[in-house]
């Protein structure tokens, strides 16, 4: 522990206390590579510059922590000149050899020369239009989609850290100190929970929301050290590149939602999610097979999805409660004959250290002898050698992401809530001028033109969709 700390006042508290109260936009913006985003927004690009060159897509921002009004928190103007400082950003010709030549999930040339030319030579990012409207950011992306979608990791990680840095700047010094060292506390407590978990696999999906790049890169590096071969990488594909760590993600919500946006028949629409995938394995021959069902319902999903979806290596959970989901997917594998041990589950969704330790225990090898989740969801602890056998249901991992790199919960001294994440998202909303939707596993996390969603509904139906409340 005593590494850890001097590592964490070394690279933590000199940045932030000296850095907190006088930026110099040169030397810290916040988005300071084209990388500095999730993976699976590179693969998706690539299959976008495929496959639908030539469509248009608009990306909108949505604060679903309505109570928070974000143009108060941070400063348009800042926002205007992190987003331009974007725009002129480049792909380093370093970072496209590391595309080009490093080994992703164990296979190398997963990006074409082509593609990586074009990334070189003819990438831009869209226009936007950035405004204020009754309180609230009004941030909207359009144009080719191949020019909108990387828009969205980008504009949520600067959004989320200029509230950080506009909170940083009403403390002091010795303030800053108090309440860096609460969060680096809590952050250890969190890893050592999790240390010497057996078969633990978790990997950092925190970009989107963090509380700064800087604390980004200290939590990632100080999960390799701590967890060793347990943290299984980042999503964020520019500190996978800088440390030498496994890029982690496959694909999102937007390719069947555009794909869905598109359909010209209610039998096309219903059809939609699954040409998505026939096409998306085409185009990484039989590679980066994981399923991602909730866009419009898990139930509904399987229940619809024809045999060879079963082939595919895995499922993610996103929207559902996990549990639930976890052991739906098992059900459905058995019942078709495939054997659920050779399958992943990833959980994804607002996790945390409790959530992840009994969803691990509950999926990847704990001895619960027929108990209902609800033992593991209130468990306190799995680290008992006794509870647990080499065998496993299914393969789990854990995709960790705002908890892990944006819990300032109640670190404030000043005992206000200015650090809390919030559920900001960026979501596709129009393609080709139709609108898109989201129907999600959550009601709350639904997204999209009423009417639209309502029709959507009609068509998918509703089972297995809960209304819980959202986190971030």
């Amino acid at each position: 522990m005593c590494r850890l700390l001097s590592y964490i006042n070394k690279a933590v508290i000199i940045d932030f206390a000296r850095r907190a109260h006088d930026h110099n936009w040169e030397l810290d913006p916040i988005t300071r590579s084209l990388l500095d985003t999730d993976f699976y927004k590179l693969l998706m690009l690539q299959f976008i510059w495929k496959h639908f060159p030539r469509i248009r897509a608009s990306f909108t921002l949505i604060n679903r922590t309505t109570s928070v009004r974000l143009a108060d928190a941070l400063s348009i103007d800042d926002l205007r000149d992190q987003l331009e400082s974007t725009r002129k950003l480049r792909f380093r010709r370093s970072e496209l050899i590391w595309l080009a030549g490093n080994s992703f999930y164990g296979r190398s040339g997963i990006f074409e020369p082509a593609f990586l030319d074009w990334l070189a030579e003819d990438f831009r990012l869209s226009d936007y239009e950035l405004k204020i409207v009754d309180g609230q950011l009004s941030l909207r992306f359009e144009g080719l989609w191949s020019e909108t979608s990387m828009w969205e990791i980008y504009a949520l990680s600067q959004i989320a850290e200029l509230k950080t840095r506009a909170s940083l700047k009403r403390l002091g010094e010795f303030e800053l100190d108090i309440l860096y060292a609460q969060a680096k506390t809590r952050l250890w407590e969190k890893m050592a929970r999790l240390r010497g978990t057996p078969g633990l696999n978790v990997s950092d999906f925190g970009t989107r929301r963090r509380h700064s790049f800087l604390w980004h890169e200290y939590v990632v590096s100080a999960m390799r050290d701590t967890l060793g071969p347990g943290f299984s990488g980042t999503s964020n594909a520019y500190l996978a590149y800088k440390h030498d760590l496994e890029a982690i993600g496959t694909n999102g919500h937007e390719l069947p939602m555009a794909m869905a946006a598109q359909a010209n028949s209610e039998d096309a629409l219903r059809e939609a999610q699954y040409s998505l995938l026939e096409l998306w394995q085409q185009s990484y021959r039989g590679e980066l097979l994981i399923l991602l069902p909730d866009t419009f319902g898990t139930t509904q999903f399987l229940r619809d999805a024809p045999g060879w979806v079963g082939t595919w290596t895995g499922l993610r959970i996103d929207s559902k409660d996990a549990y639930v989901a976890g052991d739906e997917y098992i059900a459905w594998l058995e019942e078709r004959g495939r054997d659920p041990k050779r399958k992943r589950l990833i959980a994804s969704d607002a996790l945390d250290v409790e959530q992840i330790l009994g969803l691990h225990a509950y999926f990847a090898g704990a001895l619960h002898n027929g108990a209902k989740p609800e033992e593991f969801r209130s468990a306190a602890d799995f680290h008992d050698p006794s509870r647990w056998t080499p065998d496993h249901r299914i393969r789990f991992s854990a995709g960790w992401g705002t908890l892990l790199t944006n819990d300032f919960r109640n670190c404030s001294p000043r005992g206000d809530e200015s650090f809390n994440p919030l559920s900001v998202v960026c979501k596709l909303t129009e393609v080709e001028g139709r609108p898109a939707v989201k129907l999600s596993d959550n009601y709350s996390k639904a997204l999209g033109d009423p009417g639209e969603t309502a029709r959507y509904r009609r068509i998918f139906g509703v089972a297995g969709v809960a209304d819980a409340p959202v986190l971030v």
